[in-house]
């Protein structure tokens, strides 16, 4: 619960409706997308202005009262946890398109805005927005901006970093900074709009952001790829590379996940190939097929079983919301399922996906594989049971052991879901005591007090790094 005394000048700046500290908002703001991690705050509330961001940060500093911003609390690294208590201010009421700019092609628009109803505006209007996280439907791009999300069409467009131009943003303090611009080129000082993105509301509340658009690609093409051998598939991914073609999606799926998610959404897919790639291309017409026939032959000379090209839009748009349902699928197998990430090198994809497969072996737990091939950011995903604590563990172990082979492939503990809770016992496996130490002194110059998003990102204790070799 909020100190009243706190609490009344929370209602002063945002009305009384505002301000919660009842049992059903503690709850419902006490976990997000993230399984078995939860942790009740002292209150929400639900700023409608930049200005109100910024004299509640004044309000909550001065009590040393921690903060902790929040979208639609998607996020599946813990980064929305209140672990120390503190204040959920949630940014839905900041949901405004403020302008699209078709001059200088860009959009300025509030954090608290609806993915999907953003790119589906843009779209209205003839652009396009590329960042596409699986979230979208419910993630805000605030949240997507302290995620630095990326999605299915990474490979070829890039992630929410490329596209974010200039941010409006509160420090620890209530002081106002603004950041970027409708500018192609800005080298004054320290890109501190770059050092927001991903920052997992660790640095400063981030309330306005100036977007990139650009113009849609006029023709695309989907097809799938079927292999028996993942090796062929993993070798599919680097030759199209090779090749100078750059797809808009390359996705790839494991024998298991093929299974659940043709059972889930009625594909008719073959159930006995070991992976299956999807790959769509999009531009001009005669670029696109041209491009799609080179891939079609690039998969035969690799040995795939079948290549089958999507029959028209109804059924492209079947298959990316098949892929975009893995998870789901995924969830309806066992009670908990935890969807982690990890990048290595495309040319690694195969050796990772079978240290994951040996590593599933080695701890008795079930593990499904399937991601963005094209970018090397796969998704190991475990079904489980929240309930059998052995279970749990021999989960996590797994998942350290993923890690630590993902980082020995040459690659990183986390593509796009970010450090938060989870990954911060790994962070110093990836970026070294010098990296963090760095870090933290970054997080010190804005906000000296540690009260915004405390607990993520660092950890009291690094884990060890045990390096196991896999004959």
């Amino acid at each position: 619960m909020l100190p009243e005394a706190v609490k009344k000048e929370l209602q002063a700046i945002m009305g009384d409706q505002w301000v919660r500290d009842d049992q059903e908002a503690l709850v419902t703001h006490s976990y997000d997308g993230t399984p078995m991690l939860q942790s009740l705050p002292d209150g929400v509330i639900y700023p409608a202005s930049t200005e109100q961001v910024s004299q509640t940060l004044k309000v909550l500093g001065r009590h040393r009262i921690p903060v902790i911003s929040r979208g639609s609390g998607s996020n599946l690294c813990g980064g929305t946890v209140p672990v120390n208590g503190g204040v959920v201010m949630v940014m839905h009421r900041m949901n405004k398109i403020l302008e699209v700019d078709l001059q200088n092609l860009t959009a300025t628009v509030q954090t608290g805005l609806n993915t999907k109803q953003f790119s589906t505006h843009i779209e209205g209007l003839g652009l396009f927005y590329p960042p596409d996280p699986s979230s979208m439907a419910i993630s805000t791009i605030g949240g997507n901006i302290a995620e630095n999300s990326g999605g299915l069409r990474g490979l070829k467009y890039g992630t929410t970093k490329d596209y974010v131009l200039g941010l409006e943003a509160v420090l620890a303090n209530g002081e106002i900074i603004r950041t970027g611009g409708k500018l192609m080129k800005d080298v004054a000082g320290y890109d501190l709009t770059k050092l927001l993105v991903g920052s997992e509301g660790t640095l400063a509340v981030i309330t306005e952001a100036t977007l990139k658009l650009i113009p849609p690609p006029k023709y695309k093409k989907t097809m799938l790829a079927m292999f028996k051998d993942i090796y062929g598939a993993a070798r599919t991914v680097s030759s199209i590379i090779e090749n100078r073609i750059i797809p808009a999606t390359l996705e790839f799926l494991d024998r298991p996940t093929i299974r659940v998610v043709d059972d889930f959404a009625k594909l008719g897919l073959p159930l006995d190939m070991e992976a299956i790639l999807l790959i769509e291309q999009d531009g001009d017409e005669e670029t696109v097929e041209r491009d799609i026939q080179r891939i079609s032959e690039i998969c035969k000379a690799e040995n795939a079983e079948r290549t089958e090209i999507a029959a028209n839009e109804e059924h492209a748009l079947k298959l990316m919301t098949a892929r975009r349902s893995a998870f789901t699928a995924l969830a309806r197998l066992r009670p908990t399922t935890i969807l982690e990430d990890a990048t290595v090198p495309r040319s690694k994809i195969a050796d990772m996906v079978l240290e994951i497969n040996k590593i599933a072996l080695k701890h008795n737990v079930q593990i499904c594989t399937f991601g963005h091939a094209g970018d090397g950011n796969l998704h190991p995903t475990a079904t489980t049971d929240a309930r059998d604590q052995e279970e749990v563990h021999r989960v996590e172990a797994a998942f350290e052991d993923i890690f630590e082979a993902a980082i020995r492939l040459g690659g990183t503990i986390t593509g796009e879901h970010g450090v938060g809770l989870v990954k911060a016992p790994f962070l110093e496996w990836k970026v070294g005591p010098a990296g963090i130490s760095v870090m933290q002194g970054i997080k010190q110059a804005f906000d000296p007090e540690g009260l915004l998003n405390p607990g993520k990102i660092f950890a009291k204790a690094a884990r060890k790094r045990v390096v196991i070799e896999h004959g």
